[in-house]
């Protein structure tokens, strides 16, 4: 469906289950064809019941699949819940996933500024950390929260990337002859962690034990 399906039962995206229960409720209570038989509007309310019951039903999909319209551009964002990862770019994962880091640049590339959601921003995260480009990275990280702030998925790698930084900082540091040579344990540690996150958003696994 073309239309925000939110803005058809005249409910926020961010109503509850029950209050979009209610909305459809009241809504087809008012167009129930049973309601016009004998009247000139009787085509225009099937018509309207048919889009109130595909509006709904099409909002039931999105939160069982853990999906957000994005009114601003007209696509689905992936929330994280559920277990199971809904995505608007599955060449570009793939892509990722199997180390062919420029093909998924390529796709990034075509998308226009307009369209580029929260997904696009964490997948560029991803290349960018795959590369090394670790700084550019955790921007990317750090607007794709910001654009979905209820992603578990981009809050676990922007999370993961707070706690390597952290180690980092003159507070944290502590002179030891690991140190000395440019990486502390916790350096490591935080480091592997992080790259085992990222890994596993990818569909792979860099730590067994994690």
């Amino acid at each position: 469906m073309n239309k925000n399906p939110y803005s058809i039962l005249g409910v926020s995206e961010n109503a509850t289950d029950e209050q979009i229960k209610s909305a459809y409720r009241e809504l087809a209570k008012k167009y129930h064809p049973d309601s016009y038989q004998d009247s000139p509007l009787k085509d225009l309310a099937n018509e309207k019941m048919q889009e109130i019951n595909e509006a709904y039903d099409e909002i039931q999909r999105l939160r069982k699949e853990g999906k957000t319209y994005n009114s601003n551009t007209n696509t689905y964002n992936y929330t994280g819940q559920g277990g199971n990862t809904y995505t608007n770019y599955p060449d570009v994962r793939n892509y990722i996933r199997s180390g062919r880091l420029d093909d998924a640049q390529t796709i990034l590339n075509g998308i226009p500024a307009t369209k580029r959601d929260g997904e696009w921003y964490f997948l560029q995260g991803m290349i960018h950390y795959r590369r090394g480009w670790t700084d550019q990275a955790y921007g990317y990280f750090k607007t794709a929260c910001d654009m979905c702030p209820e992603n578990v998925e981009f809050r676990q790698v922007l999370n993961q990337m707070n706690s390597q930084r952290s180690y980092t900082t003159p507070e944290y540091t502590r002179t030891t002859s690991t140190q000395a040579m440019g990486c502390s344990s916790c350096d490591m540690c935080s480091a592997l962690c992080c790259a085992d996150t990222c890994c596993e958003c990818m569909g792979g696994d860099l730590c067994a034990c994690c």
